[in-house]
């Protein structure tokens, strides 16, 4: 029997920082991880830049140590006034040397399911969880050194589901909400590289002058910069043009034109991260036949956009594709149970709480896969209480991330990168309290 204070499932955005403050804090961690690094979407699914949510935000120690060491690699830089511009191939190594530094034992390649992984419970207390498994092809990392050891059973005094959907709770007999399967849309992302970004920037500051979609600037010496494009009618976009004629040409299909947004990468001259293709197909997050199919539509369609980046963009005439995210991009999927369901009227009107774990102001961006019906709202200074991440009818068992208990619209605003961040933190911080 392995003994821990805390045991964190899932080392992605928020249980990253969960971890990280538990090991800070002085607590016994265990992260379980699925995958072979850290991150989740930020590395495997090449999520960047991490979105600015105020100048209020609170539980930010892990974001701005992560700042710190990506900056010492060269795998950051403050563009826009915002720090949270990434590398996320370097990423992956500063989350594990910063887990640990801090102590936490991290156990990679093990995907929780009923058929190698058990749960203990005493009514609303879990007791333990136990692997079923006899030979478990996983690595156990102490202190950043693998061990041989075969985890059986672990017992711990708390236990967060940092899975994203939710996986770890329903294993657990936890309550979800209905979501109707209103599922935003999924992205598959890719990197582009040797780009002349200087020419690319220059011809995309002479044919848009709004400076809310295109930006570009010198930053030691290097161009960086960022612009977008969607189908939507609403807004006028100076890419539109361009997209029409390859649509015309037979370049693009009509879908590959829905959704199109290019930022640069920190220490990566001469690359573009390419938040698209977001799939029009209507994809369930938890069926992996969907997701399969997403991502067979998705390279089908970077095949398309690489090239007409090549054929119609200045600076592109030697690019190439770098790299293809290694995970499809979710923005939704399932919606845990808490104590407290977070609602759109509470973000809208402000409301306060007694324990709030995250302040934002980032606003309410909810895709949507058909044209003109997508939802960006911006709002005034929310809260979010700590009730929405314990889970209902568990005393020590919460939730983090995407996943948290929240309707569709709210979570719209709530999924993004830095408020996962505040999440992991305030329930760190939270649990520690009562040891």
């Amino acid at each position: 029997m392995y003994s821990y204070d805390v045991v964190i499932v899932g080392g992605g955005t928020a249980g990253c920082a969960c971890a990280w403050n538990c090991g800070k804090l002085g607590l016994k961690t265990l992260l379980i991880e699925k995958e072979n690094y850290l991150g989740g979407t930020m590395t495997g699914a090449l999520v960047v830049p991490v979105m600015k949510s105020g100048n209020n935000q609170i539980n930010t120690d892990f974001y701005n140590e992560l700042i710190k060491k990506m900056k010492a690699k060269g795998g950051q830089i403050t563009y826009q006034d915002n720090p949270g511009w990434f590398n996320p191939i370097l990423l992956k190594d500063v989350l594990f040397l910063m887990l640990s530094e801090a102590g936490v034992e991290i156990l990679f390649n093990f995907t929780l399911s009923p058929c190698n992984f058990s749960i203990y419970t005493n009514n609303i207390y879990i007791e333990k969880i136990k692997m079923l498994s006899e030979y478990i092809d996983a690595k156990y990392f102490v202190k950043g050194k693998i061990k041989e050891i075969l985890l059986n059973e672990i017992s711990s005094q708390y236990f967060v589901d940092a899975t994203g959907d939710g996986v770890f709770s329903k294993l657990c007999g936890g309550k979800f909400l209905d979501n109707n399967n209103s599922f935003q849309p999924v992205s598959l992302r890719f990197i582009m590289s040797n780009i002349d970004l200087s020419v690319f920037g220059n011809w995309l500051l002479g044919i848009d002058s709004d400076r809310e979609v295109t930006t570009v600037e010198k930053i030691n010496g290097e161009t960086h910069l960022s612009t977008a494009y969607t189908w939507d009618r609403g807004k006028k976009w100076a890419l539109a043009p361009i997209f029409d004629k390859a649509v015309e040409n037979g370049d693009l299909k009509d879908e590959d034109r829905n959704y199109f947004q290019v930022f640069t990468i920190a220490g990566m001259e001469g690359t573009l991260a390419f938040n698209c293709p977001r799939i029009t197909t209507k994809v369930n997050p938890n069926s992996k036949s969907d997701l399969d199919n997403a991502r067979k539509l998705g390279l089908d369609s970077i095949k398309r956009l690489a090239n007409f980046c090549i054929k119609y963009f200045p600076g592109f005439e030697k690019a190439e594709i770098y790299k293809i995210a290694d995970k499809i991009g979710v923005r939704s999927s399932n919606q845990v149970r808490g104590k407290y369901i977070y609602t759109i009227n509470d973000l809208r009107s402000g409301k306060t709480f007694d324990s709030p774990v995250l302040i934002s102001d980032y606003p309410v961006d909810v895709h949507n896969a058909k044209k003109d019906l997508s939802t960006l709202e911006l709002t005034k200074e929310y809260q979010l209480p700590i009730e929405s991440l314990m889970v209902e009818g568990f005393d020590n068992l919460f939730v983090i991330g995407r996943c948290l208990s929240a309707d569709a619209m709210a979570q719209g605003a709530l999924r993004v990168q830095s408020s996962c961040f505040s999440m992991g933190e305030g329930v760190a911080k939270y649990i520690s309290k009562s040891f």
